[in-house]
This record gives structure tokens, C-alpha cells and sequence, in this order.
């Protein structure tokens, strides 16, 4: 059985990079895992594969996909808070409840998904020489977009659990799985963007069936079994009253994205595959982010369960500074090789200035996500949830729709559209600082703590 880190006792700093190292390696190999994809089509069928699966298809699937994760976000954070809290009996119930959640979400999404995703890559304004791999990938993914789910959500449970070692383990076979699969289908059977789909599904499957055998070795009181799976009322309530909020956001943010990948997209295909390019350099930062966001979440989620409300916001401030250090460096080294790096995706000049281009536009306001991350995972971790989630939609999808309708018409270029993205940064992690150190989540959340007391 792997090994649970109880975030409630011990030195902070040591708890956090106990917990964060795995996730940290884990987030890597689910980028690897994306960006394998990219790697194999960008070099070996081409640049218009490679804008097919980094540009429209990959922003409907996190529309939808993304949507169901933030709801599946509220399980973690009520897990996360029974198991500080060693209420097990609560803990079982709210597992199974997670995992037929999932099921069930995943079987409406696969058929929303392959109602919508035609219709949907045409609104983006989807360059018609891609249209064909756009569909291709985006209905393979959706008809097996369960497994994926099932693995998210197992993978999230274990982690609230103090066990992020293994979700590492699993994402690693899941990675070799997938590379493997790639070059099979797409350098050795010719399947082009239809094989790197198919791979990933079955990668997806995989890692699945592996979640769910841990799941099932848990302590036995509350370890996962086919015969519990059921729905409990308040568990979903509970999921859905942390979780929606941030699917919301998620939603918001992913329809933001697919209206600037749509004002992309009619700046041509070498475009589209540039800013997939600079996506895919970039992701080591998002990858490190993803890896902090999810420790700051469970760390406070277990200490405000244990009610250790110092504690949580001595772990809140480390994991900052750590996030900052972290940025500054990233920063430092995708700036300096750049070039280089967008190259390993696809040798066309003109891809590379592009994506290089945008690269300039955002990553030196990287600082500001830092913010965003920290302050959001801390305020979902102890309850807080509706509040971030204000403050991203404003902050973020509504000022960049704005920003969309208003100033990129009047100059319509990649420049005028990768603006918005440091400018929405900037506001929303400011706004975030300010509501974190007025300290009103702190106030609602000893409230509760009383409120359960008595």
C-alpha cells in the first residue's frame, strides 16, 4: 500500500515536499504524456497535425472535459478534510459517491462531446485543412473519455489521502504506454492523427484500471469496493457545493480560450501550429503551477479538517515564496532557449517566430499566475470556493472577452490577442492578494469550524 502523508503533523516544509515532489513528477508526466502527441505528429505528419491537436479540438475537449474536473475538484477538498478530520466512516461514502459520479459524468459527456464537436471546431473558426484531424481526435477522445475521469478523480482521492507517490507510479506506465502506442500507430501503421487518439485512450485505460485496483487496497474502513458504489445525497452535495464553483471557472475560462483560439485560427494555420508550439514549451510552467495549486489545496484541506487554521496559513505562505522562486527560474530558461525548444516541435521557420513571439507576451508575467494558483487552491482547500471563483471569472474570462470584443477588432494580430493574457494576470492575481489578506475566508471558516463543534 502506498505510503499516506498525514499533512497535519510535522515540520511544514518537509510535509509540503514530501507531497509535492510526487505531483510535481506526476504533472510532468501528464504533460510528457500530452506532449508526446504533439511531438510525434508535429515531426512525422505535419504541421497541420499539429495544429489540428493543439488548436481547436484540444480547446472543446477542455471545455467539456475541464467542466466535469472542477466539479470533481469538490471531492478532494471533502476528502481531503475527512480524512484530517479521521472520519472515516463519512470518508467511504463520499469515495464511492466520487467514483459512480464520475461513471455517470462521463457517459453524459462522451455523448455531449460527440454532439457538439462538429459544431463546435466550425464556430472556432477551425482552418478547413485541419478540420478533418480536429474531428478525427476529438471523437476518439470523447468516446473514451471515462477511463480519463475515473483516473483523475481516483488519482485526486489518493492524493487527498496524503498519497501522491502513486498517482506518480501510474502516470508513468500511463506516459511509456502512450509513447509507445504513438510511434506505433503513427510511424509504423500510418494512422496520422487518428493513432496519437487512439494511443492516448488506451493509455487513459490503463492508468484507470490501475487507480481503481489502489483505491481497492485502502484501509478498510474505507477502501474502494464495485458492491458500495452508490449515490449519497449529501456527498454530492457537499462535491458539488465545493466543485461547482470551480467548474464554472473552469467552463468560463475554457469558452475565453476557445474565443481567442477562434480569433487565432483565421490568422492561418502557421499560427495556429506556433501557438500550439508555445503551448506545449510553456506547459512546464503550468505543469509546475498544477503541481502547487494541488499541495496548497490537500495541505489546507487536511489542516482546516484538523482544524489547524495557523498551520494551514503557515503551509499557505511557504508554498508562495516556493511558487515565486519556482517562476523566476522558469522564466530565466524559457526565455534563453526558447527558440531551441520550439524547434523540437516542428522545424518551419515561420512556426518558430510566431510561437517565440508569443512566448515573449506571456511568460514574463508568469509572477502574477503565481498568485492565482496559491491564494485559489488555499480558499478551495478550506471551503471557500465561491469567492475564487468570482474573481476568475471577472478577473480573467470576463476582461479578456472584453478585451476580445473591443481591442482586438480594431488590431487584429497574434500581438493585440497574447496581450490579453498578461493583462488579465496581472488584475486577477492582485484581486486575489487583497481578498486573501483582508482574511474574510479565515472569519467564515472558524465560524464553521464552531458551528460543527456545537
Amino acid at each position: 500500500m502506498g505510503k499516506q502523508i498525514d499533512l497535519t503533523q510535522g515540520p511544514i516544509w518537509k510535509r509540503l515536499l514530501q507531497f509535492f515532489l510526487p505531483i510535481l513528477l506526476g504533472v510532468f508526466f501528464q504533460q510528457l504524456y500530452n506532449t508526446v502527441d504533439a511531438l510525434v505528429v508535429g515531426n512525422f505528419v505535419g504541421k497541420k497535425a499539429l495544429a489540428a491537436v493543439g488548436g481547436s479540438a484540444s480547446q472543446v475537449i477542455n471545455l467539456l472535459v475541464g467542466f466535469f474536473n472542477g466539479l470533481a475538484s469538490g471531492a478532494t477538498v471533502i476528502i481531503a478534510q475527512l480524512y484530517g478530520g479521521k472520519q472515516h466512516s463519512e470518508l467511504k461514502s463520499a469515495l464511492h459517491t466520487s467514483l459512480l459520479f464520475s461513471i455517470l459524468g462521463g457517459a453524459l459527456l462522451t455523448v455531449v462531446g460527440l454532439f457538439v464537436a462538429e459544431p463546435g471546431l466550425r464556430l472556432m473558426n477551425t482552418p478547413e485543412d485541419t478540420m478533418e484531424y480536429s474531428m478525427q481526435y476529438t471523437t476518439v477522445i470523447f468516446i473514451g473519455v471515462i477511463p480519463s475521469l475515473l483516473y483523475n478523480i481516483g488519482s485526486g482521492i489518493l492524493r487527498a489521502l496524503g498519497d501522491s507517490r502513486r498517482p506518480l507510479i501510474y502516470l508513468v506506465i500511463c506516459c511509456i504506454t502512450n509513447t509507445v502506442l504513438d510511434l506505433l500507430f503513427v510511424v509504423i501503421f500510418r494512422m496520422e492523427v487518428l493513432g496519437v487518439a487512439i494511443a492516448t485512450v488506451l493509455a487513459q485505460c490503463v492508468s484507470a484500471v490501475l487507480v481503481l485496483c489502489a483505491l481497492g487496497k485502502l484501509n478498510e474502513a474505507y477502501r474502494f469496493r464495485v458492491r458500495d458504489l452508490r449515490i449519497s445525497g449529501s456527498d454530492l452535495g457537499g462535491i458539488l457545493r465545493i466543485g461547482l464553483p470551480a467548474a464554472i471557472q473552469s467552463s468560463t475560462y475554457s469558452i475565453s480560450n476557445l474565443l481567442l483560439m477562434a480569433s487565432i485560427n483565421v490568422l492561418g494555420t502557421d499560427t495556429v501550429a506556433g501557438n500550439t508550439a508555445a503551448g506545449k514549451v510553456d506547459s512546464i510552467f503550468w505543469m509546475l503551477m498544477g503541481a502547487l495549486g494541488t499541495t496548497v489545496l490537500t495541505f489546507v484541506g487536511q489542516n482546516i479538517g484538523a482544524k489547524q487554521l495557523k498551520r494551514a496559513k503557515q503551509g499557505i505562505k511557504t508554498c508562495l515564496f516556493a511558487g515565486i522562486a519556482i517562476t523566476v527560474v522558469i522564466t530565466l530558461i524559457l526565455m534563453s532557449f526558447g527558440e531551441f525548444l520550439l524547434g523540437l516541435f516542428n522545424q518551419d521557420s515561420e512556426v518558430i517566430r510566431i510561437g517565440y513571439r508569443i512566448m515573449w507576451f506571456c511568460v514574463p508575467c508568469y509572477v502574477f499566475w503565481v498568485l492565482i494558483e496559491v491564494f485559489s487552491g488555499a480558499l478551495r482547500g478550506s471551503g471557500d470556493a465561491l469567492i475564487p471563483m468570482v474573481l476568475n471569472l471577472v478577473g480573467i474570462c470576463a476582461l479578456r472577452l472584453v478585451w476580445l470584443y473591443t481591442v482586438v477588432p480594431a488590431h487584429h494580430t497574434i500581438d493585440t490577442i497574447m496581450l490579453s493574457y498578461p493583462v488579465t494576470w496581472v488584475i486577477t492575481g492582485t484581486a486575489f492578494m487583497i481578498y486573501y489578506f483582508r482574511g474574510g475566508w479565515t472569519k467564515r471558516t472558524l465560524t464553521k469550524a464552531a458551528e460543527e463543534e456545537t
